[in-house]
């Protein structure tokens, strides 16, 4: 599964990024191989899905036991690759963090994403709660359906939602950062949850920018712990690669996806997958997922052959003298 945390690897715009050379990625689906001497309750064969440190994006993985999970029968490959990071930390953000219920509102950005549609549709499960979106207008017609009100992405959307509901919302969860953490938090509604559990807006270029990293963290505003006292808004924070690779809650984790697996073999959620790329076309799926251009989750296929070029794609000659390809997508 390629996640936008592996573009923000990539550029360095993580706290201690692995030195190079290094293989990314952190989720996998796959048939088990082989087994540590230990390990019980898998055999050589089973269908598989597991959460990696690093070094996901292979033909052969190699994690701990406590990061793998059975695959249910009637769930593909892909969709098992699309599944462990988004619908956990949607899961977790949700209901451990902000104890979602009945009744309650949640505002969710990079509503397209893969996070975003698990938050959508975990929140289905629950009875009438609303879901308040944000997106890029070209993906609205494809997810209106999910949420209940969408906005555009670079519309004032803390006027829209307060047009709709004058006290706010329940939850933010916010993986942008900058000025949207500001607006979040004056969104919320007294005992709302404001989760910030990324910072894409860090993300504004090919390599890491410092101007915008600068520019970013300026914009969110100080928070003032009176202030919150004052309004009874709880602020919190969500990393699921912490919680699982430094932090050793693996069995919490394992708690929640039963949940999410008991949930899919229901047929409440279902991972949505945007596309399947070659293993030599990451380059082309990673700027897919930078210029926000996916719906759901974007998965290397180690089985799949490159796309041909087709007849009206360009090719460049290179200072070397070769011919390289410039893929418009799959």
């Amino acid at each position: 599964g390629l996640n936008f945390i592996d573009l923000m690897v990539r550029q360095g715009n993580i706290d201690n990024p692995p030195k190079t050379p290094l293989v990314p990625g952190f989720e996998c689906s796959g048939i088990v191989e082989a087994l540590g001497d230990s390990v019980k309750g898998f055999e050589i064969g089973d269908r598989v899905m597991a959460f990696v440190n690093y070094n996901a994006w292979a033909e052969v993985v190699c994690t701990p036991v406590e990061f793998v999970y059975k695959i249910p029968d009637d769930m593909s490959f892909s969709e098992a690759a699309a599944f462990p990071m988004n619908f956990v930390t949607a899961y977790m953000m949700l209901f451990e963090v902000a104890n979602l219920r009945e009744g309650m509102s949640v505002l969710v950005h990079s509503a397209g994403g893969g996070v975003g549609q698990a938050v959508a549709q975990l929140c289905s499960t629950i009875p009438n709660v609303t879901v308040f979106g944000t997106a890029s207008s070209f993906k609205h017609e494809a997810i209106k359906n999910s949420v209940t009100h969408l906005f555009d992405r670079n519309a004032d959307y803390v006027q829209e939602v307060k047009r709709i509901s004058t006290d706010g919302v329940d939850i933010v969860l916010d993986c942008l950062c900058g000025e949207n953490t500001g607006k979040g938090l004056s969104l919320l509604k007294p005992l709302g949850t404001y989760i910030l559990y990324g910072s894409s807006n860090m993300v504004t270029g090919e390599t890491k920018s410092f101007f915008s990293f600068a520019k970013s963290w300026w914009q969110v505003e100080k928070v003032n712990p009176i202030k919150l006292y004052e309004e009874n808004k709880v602020i919190a924070g969500f990393s699921l690669l912490n919680l699982l690779f430094k932090q050793n809650r693996g069995g919490l984790i394992k708690g929640v996806m039963d949940k999410l697996l008991n949930l899919y073999n229901n047929k409440k959620i279902k991972p949505v997958v945007d596309s399947l790329w070659a293993l030599e076309e990451v380059k082309e799926a990673m700027q897919r997922i930078h210029d926000r251009g996916n719906i759901g989750k974007l998965i290397l296929d180690v089985e799949k052959a490159p796309t041909p070029l087709m007849a009206n794609d360009s090719t460049e000659t290179s200072e070397a003298g070769e011919e390289e390809e410039d893929h418009e997508g799959d």
